[in-house]
């Protein structure tokens, strides 16, 4: 175990003075608002339930939900600026010099603690109420809202990913991807609580202090941007898509964008009616915006782009004038099955202005057989999610869980489909470089690619290009050099799709550096070919990484890009111990959506419209 807890190393865990700095912090605060909760349960404060209940009296709602959402909305746009800065940063400029080396870093660890505290306060603010009929029993005389409880849970999920990312770096070297377990675990876990806010907002609506007074139009706009969040919370996933450096097959892009619109889109359609689907998207397209104006032309970061869903929205709204809809389950299936083939080509037509890599023509098929189920079964999942929120009774226990088993098995079948990678022996390219005009920093240069065997690479490839990135962000004059367009988005970061001349022979399009801290390779995808191979790369004492020279003319085999996109990566360990890392990673995942799908159905049978009129009848009694 030595070198897992061994001073980091640049290319592993962090030093242990930060560490240990980061550590103490994090308890003294949490320290502070625990006794602040001791107190307050105590009786011993009175402030801070007056406070919550202030904050409730302006929307009617209970103080356990009014001051932990005002909390939430505030924490959750801290972290989702710090976390598209941070993948910038990783882009623009490579691997952390540790975790306080990054200013990202602050806004996603405030917004991921302060998630934990919303769902603790709401679960330690109510005193002298049980918090509705579903709430949970905590001690003899204390019952948390379900809300609540699965707000802490899942930030805590989230927060429990920094010192497992830590130590998987300290194992297995800085996988410089958002698709890492434990990274997955951090915005997972953020992304998620969304479902939890949805719930507690529930919980709140239908225990309103004054119960005669209705709720107005901005209250459905506040429950509306709760669903567009959700939205964004499911978009993360494939933020490496929006900045054009996937390093992952395409075909995941649409699955992605499948699953997040038909979950979060035909919920609220189901859940809030006419319009509102259409307005979740607005607030979505609005709040991604503001982000990225933020990280890139205001910070310098490589530009994101990110999905638009108005092609999925107007098909739930469309869908959602059929009388099916009184058959909430079939009308979510039929409606995910419209949006991820109706709905996709729409947001193809968006991709294809505006992203880095367009969807080719010979991706469809297996975009198709991939989305398709992933939008049944999401349609699904939204409706069963909106009859919660509607205080509908779901269908009995087995089909429910059923639906949640066989969402889960569709996804994990189809995220091992986009997984099959292979690279043909004896693939290889010959490039012959030529000088163009220089950056002030260094060398600019343009390729002639010839790629062996000659029909290696079909005529409609995901990508054939030249990725140079991890360059430093702000890099002189480099900018003016190859301009800022969508397939160029921003400073550290440059990508050239590649001109076809004839079978595998390709030009570039615009120069590449070739200097400096650069990484510059050349990137095939064609179907499940996905590969790569180094034009230059820089000497790299941390991580004892030999350059790899920029020659004139040089021929090189096709290898995976892990090996090269991922130099910081350690491949020196068995495969069982990875294996079993993301077994336990997973294993954390399957829990948090267990435990939210056990809250919904928790929540529904206390709050459906039976329940509720059964409880009025026995109050009248």
């Amino acid at each position: 175990m030595t070198p897992v807890f061994a001073r980091g190393s640049e290319g592993g865990g962090a030093a242990l003075d930060q560490v240990v700095g980061l550590t103490g912090s994090a308890l003294l605060v949490a320290a502070v608002l625990f006794w602040v909760a001791y107190l307050h349960r105590t009786r011993r404060i009175t402030w801070l339930k007056t406070a919550a209940d202030r904050l409730g009296q302006f929307g009617n709602r209970p103080g356990w939900v009014a001051l932990p959402l005002t909390l939430f909305i505030t924490t959750i746009l801290t972290a989702l600026l710090g976390f598209i800065w941070d993948v910038s940063l990783h882009i623009g400029n490579g691997r952390d010099q540790g975790p306080l080396a990054n200013p990202a870093h602050y806004f996603i660890l405030i917004g991921l603690f302060f998630l934990f505290i919303a769902g603790m306060l709401a679960v330690v603010l109510p005193l002298d109420e049980k918090p509705g009929p579903a709430a949970i029993r905590i001690t003899r005389t204390w019952y948390a809202p379900v809300g609540g409880v699965l707000m802490a849970a899942v930030g805590l999920y989230a927060l429990i990913g920094f010192p497992l990312d830590d130590l998987w770096h300290r194992m297995f070297g800085q996988d410089v991807t958002l698709w890492g377990p434990t990274h997955l675990m951090l915005i997972g876990g953020a992304g998620l609580s969304l479902v939890a806010v949805l719930l507690l907002e529930f919980e709140g609506r239908l225990d309103r202090p004054d119960p005669d007074r209705t709720d107005g139009p901005w209250l459905w706009f506040g429950r509306v941007c709760a669903f567009g969040g959700l939205l964004i919370g499911l978009s993360v996933y494939g933020v490496e898509f929006d900045f054009g450096v996937p390093q992952f097959r395409l075909v995941f892009q649409p699955m992605l964008i499948t699953a997040a619109a038909t979950i979060a889109l035909i919920a609220a359609r189901y859940t809030l009616g006419r319009g509102s689907a259409l307005v979740a998207v607005v607030f979505a397209f609005v709040v991604r915006g503001v982000v990225a104006v933020l990280v890139g032309p205001v910070l310098g970061a490589p530009h994101n782009v990110f999905p638009l869903y108005l092609g999925a929205a107007v098909v739930v709204e469309l869908m959602a004038v059929l009388p099916m809809i009184s058959k909430p389950v079939w009308w979510g299936a039929l409606t995910g099955l419209v949006a991820a083939t109706l709905g996709l080509w729409l947001e193809s037509l968006w991709v294809g202005r505006m992203f880095v890599d367009p969807w080719p023509t010979s991706m469809w098929p297996e975009l198709l057989a991939m989305a398709v189920p992933i939008g049944v079964a999401g349609g699904v999942l939204g409706a069963l999610f909106g009859m919660v929120l509607r205080g509908e009774q779901l269908p009995g226990a087995a089909l429910r869980r059923g639906a949640v088993i066989v969402a889960v098995l569709i996804a994990a079948a189809a995220t091992a489909n986009g997984l099959r990678i292979h690279v043909p022996e004896h693939a290889s390219a010959t490039v012959r470089l030529e000088d163009a005009a220089p950056a002030p920093a260094g060398r600019m240069v343009t390729a002639d690619v010839t790629v062996t065997p000659a029909g290696l690479v079909s005529d409609d490839p995901e990508w054939l290009q030249i990725l140079a990135w991890q360059g430093g962000i702000g890099s002189e004059g480099l900018a003016g050099l190859v301009g800022d367009s969508p397939d160029s988005p921003g400073r550290g970061l440059v990508v050239d799709h590649l001109s076809r001349v004839a079978d595998g022979h390709y030009v570039s399009t615009k120069p590449v550096p070739a200097y400096g801290n650069w990484k510059t390779v050349l990137r095939v995808h064609d179907g499940r070919f996905l590969a790569g191979l180094p034009i230059y790369m820089p000497d790299d004492r941390g991580i004892d990484a030999a350059g790899v020279p920029a020659l004139d003319e040089f021929t090189r085999p096709f290898v995976s890009e892990v090996t090269v996109l991922q130099r910081e990566r350690s491949f020196d360990h068995p495969v069982w111990l990875q294996a079993a890392a993301a077994t336990v990673v997973l294993i954390c995942s399957l829990l948090v959506i267990g435990a939210l799908s056990w809250g919904a159905a928790r929540i529904n049978l206390a709050y459906r419209s039976d329940a509720r009129a059964e409880r009025a009848q026995a109050a009248r009694r």
